[in-house]
């Protein structure tokens, strides 16, 4: 009963990529910042390896045991959903269309004509901070509040105690039918928050994401396909519009998806448990929090063991990133970095660091020939570097 976990630790990029410095992120580092300005050390994680990256700041565990690399983003773009597809085997051609100056009057005008109201805001902003300017008036009102960023988000805030959580998700399943073609834009996500006045306005955890299918066949069809599992913990549902999965648990917030996780691990089934665990972005990146930050890898890396330890023989532990947000640089968006690649199995005796890796799809192509599926997606696989560490 082959299994394969795989956790993207969302927003934690070891380093700029070659093109930074088209996406105005030249010197961004996300773990090495983080580690810089906080003194951080990961035991758990050093132990696989995650020393061996330069840009990671972390010394090198002598003990080690796994593969360790950097994986280049190939896709255009640094968003939660190009990442993932990549990860998943789906490279992108064009990037998502942005919109830093707010979309188009026609768009506005038709979502709010489908909707039965008017909305405010429609600009690039800080989520907690656009609830802060507008909340008030969205309280008065009861327009919903439209904004994006850097990314290619459509997404709308509305106060629960406005605007339920079902029918703020009804307006985005609205909208997410309409943003298609040119206005294609990746994801358009509900952000419901809470609170009567400004300065107690609090997000909660009723976020949802809702993108767009897939551009291609992923590593997620090919497994439901041929028969095997795919189970997505978090947010992966949502990135994959549900396509290629058999279950899903959509548990909110790290601590809430690595209980998953383990509950998971418990079920006997072969496949794919893919995981992602947002706080590390959502709460701490955007925010450039790195206390905080480097407070959240440091809490994942003491469950690390536990997940280590319900492996067996036949389970593959891969653990990456999406993107970059460092929390130590100017902004508050996403940065343009390589993703760390860690790999290990019960049976791995040493490690090995292997160069710069040419994709984030060598993963899709590396589950794939551990399940003995022809996909490999344009990408290679490192499966033989990982059963050579036995």
């Amino acid at each position: 009963m082959k299994r394969v976990i795989l956790i993207v630790l969302d927003s934690v990029g070891v380093g700029e990529l070659p093109d930074a410095a088209q996406y105005d992120d030249s010197g961004a580092n996300t773990l090495g910042n983080t580690v810089r300005a906080t003194g951080l050390r990961l035991p758990n994680l050093e132990k696989l390896g995650l020393g061996a990256i330069p840009q990671a700041c972390l010394p090198l565990d002598e003990q080690a045991a796994g593969i360790s690399a950097r994986l280049k983003e190939v896709s255009p773009g640094k968003d939660t959903t190009t990442g993932h597809w990549e990860i998943a085997g789906v490279t992108l051609k064009a990037p998502f269309p942005v919109y830093p100056d707010g979309f188009p009057e026609q768009v506005i005008r038709r979502f709010e004509h489908a909707i039965g109201r008017k909305t405010l805001g429609n600009y690039a902003a800080s989520g907690t901070a656009i609830i802060e300017e507008l909340g008030e008036e969205h309280q008065r009102t009861g327009f919903p509040i439209v904004y994006t960023s850097a990314d290619s988000v459509f997404q709308i805030a509305a106060n629960e105690a406005v605007v339920p959580t079902g029918q703020l998700y009804e307006f985005c399943r609205i909208a997410r039918n309409q943003l298609q073609g040119e206005h294609a834009v990746g994801r358009v996500i509900a952000r419901p928050f809470i609170g009567d006045r400004r300065g107690n306005f609090k997000r909660t955890a009723a976020r949802r994401d809702y993108s767009l299918e897939p551009q291609g066949e992923t590593v997620l069809d090919a497994l439901k396909e041929a028969g095997h599992q795919v189970i997505g913990v978090g947010k992966i549902e949502d990135i994959f519009a549900g396509r290629g999965l058999t279950l899903s648990d959509h548990a909110a917030g790290n601590k809430a998806c690595l209980e998953a996780t383990l509950r998971c691990m418990d079920r006997n089934f072969s496949g794919l448990l893919f995981v992602n665990l947002v706080d590390f972005d959502m709460l701490y990146g955007h925010r450039r929090d790195p206390e905080n930050y480097a407070a959240a890898l440091l809490s994942f890396d003491s469950v690390l063991p536990a997940i280590q330890n319900k492996m067996t023989g036949d389970d593959l532990l891969i653990l990456t990133a999406d993107h970059g947000c460092d929390p130590t640089f100017k902004g508050t968006d996403h940065t343009r970095e390589y993703a760390p690649l860690l790999a290990w199995q019960t049976l791995s005796q040493k490690h090995r660091h292997l160069e710069d890796r040419g994709s984030f799809a060598d993963i899709a192509a590396t589950i794939a020939a551990y399940f003995g599926l022809p996909q490999r997606f344009n990408a290679v696989s490192f499966l033989d570097e990982v059963e050579d560490l036995q």
